[in-house]
């Protein structure tokens, strides 16, 4: 099959990594790690699996982290090379393992990308997965399974950036007829903000900040509406067409202001008071209640930092990267509740 695969080799990632930095195309041209070429087909790993031939495979932003080399280098203890890209998907059933009587040929499914206890072929789960926790799941890099989190960075299962992947049984969702392709495909990004939501709803009388309006952005509104929060929720949107969507998913108020302009704005809608250090962006006393940073760049940690009240809460919903420029003084001046959270449980 044709496959967008990532290979490792230390001179091709330290080649990119310096190239890169004046040259996009070091991440995606003849030099880099990412190839696109003819691999096998996966096989299933067991009776308990299916093969899923792709309809659409999707780009999220942790893909774009990886393919240009910004993702810390710990994270490959929890992936394995050559692997197929894409976790994002929608398809149909291609293979039924002989253990599966309910799944059938030609099925159009989705599938859970997170390979945990269950489908590493651990009969006793760890105490994450036990809970429904398997964001958390202590065996990412044991089992029956190479290394890898999930469908994507695994190299026994493939991805969607491929023709074909597998997915163990457990993972597996059939999508609904009256549910397009282009909607199944948002269920994986949907049930990422699902998870980000109800690991702390806020409250009623609350004020949301949503940094960042692409597609996790969307749906961190879309799950706070659909779980029943009222909140006021204020969304910072780089495009006029995000600031649309961003209405239309239930967002109070829409900021189009960017760098520092989005700091006074933040002050005016939350009755903050802004003062004026001797360098540097103004300081804001006041702000969001909770802000939900959806980017995962330096800049929009920084923001999301300087944009939330004193006890506040800043969750990390964007799979921030290296982020070296961030000012961190806020987390201990303003006391905030710094809280991370990944994939989705």
């Amino acid at each position: 099959m044709q496959a967008l695969q990532m290979t490792f080799s230390l001179p091709r990632y330290v080649l990119a990594r310096l190239v890169g930095a004046l040259n996009r195309q070091a991440y995606y041209g003849p030099l880099a790690m990412l190839r696109y070429r003819e691999v096998p087909d996966p096989q299933l790993p067991g009776p308990e699996w299916v093969r899923i031939r792709t309809i659409y495979g999707g780009i999220c932003g942790s893909d774009l982290h990886t393919l240009m080399l910004q993702n810390s280098p710990s994270l490959s203890a929890f992936s394995s090379f050559p692997f197929v890209l894409g976790h994002e998907n929608v398809g149909t059933i291609d293979e039924v393992g002989a253990a599966i009587s309910d799944l059938t040929f030609g099925e159009r499914v989705v599938a859970e990308p997170l390979l945990g206890c269950t489908a590493r072929g651990f009969s006793e789960p760890c105490e994450y997965c036990a809970r429904g926790e398997i964001a958390l799941c202590r065996s990412f890099s044991e089992g029956k399974l190479k290394p890898g989190f999930g469908i994507g960075n695994c190299a026994d299962t493939g991805g969607s950036w491929g023709e074909y992947f597998v997915a163990h049984r457990s993972q597996v969702f059939r999508v609904p007829a009256n549910v397009s392709d282009e909607a199944a495909i948002l269920t994986e990004p949907l049930s990422v903000a699902i998870h980000a939501v109800q690991r702390g709803l806020p409250s009623d009388s609350q004020t949301v900040v949503v940094v960042g309006a692409g597609v996790i952005g969307q749906c961190i509104i879309a799950a706070l509406r659909a779980a029943g929060c009222h909140a006021r929720i204020i969304v910072l949107a780089k495009y006029a067409f995000q600031a649309e969507m961003a209405r239309r998913m239930g967002a109070s108020e829409v900021l189009t202001a960017r760098g520092e302009g989005v700091i006074p704005e933040i002050a005016r809608l939350t009755a903050g008071k802004l003062y004026r250090p001797i360098i540097g962006p103004r300081v804001l006393v006041g702000g969001a209640d909770v802000t939900y940073e959806c980017v995962g760049s330096a800049a929009s940690i920084d923001q999301s930092l300087r944009i939330t009240r004193g006890g506040g809460r800043v969750v990390l919903a964007g799979l921030a990267h290296k982020a070296e420029s961030v000012d961190w003084t806020p987390i201990w001046l303003k006391e905030l509740n710094l809280q991370g959270t990944f994939w989705s449980g």
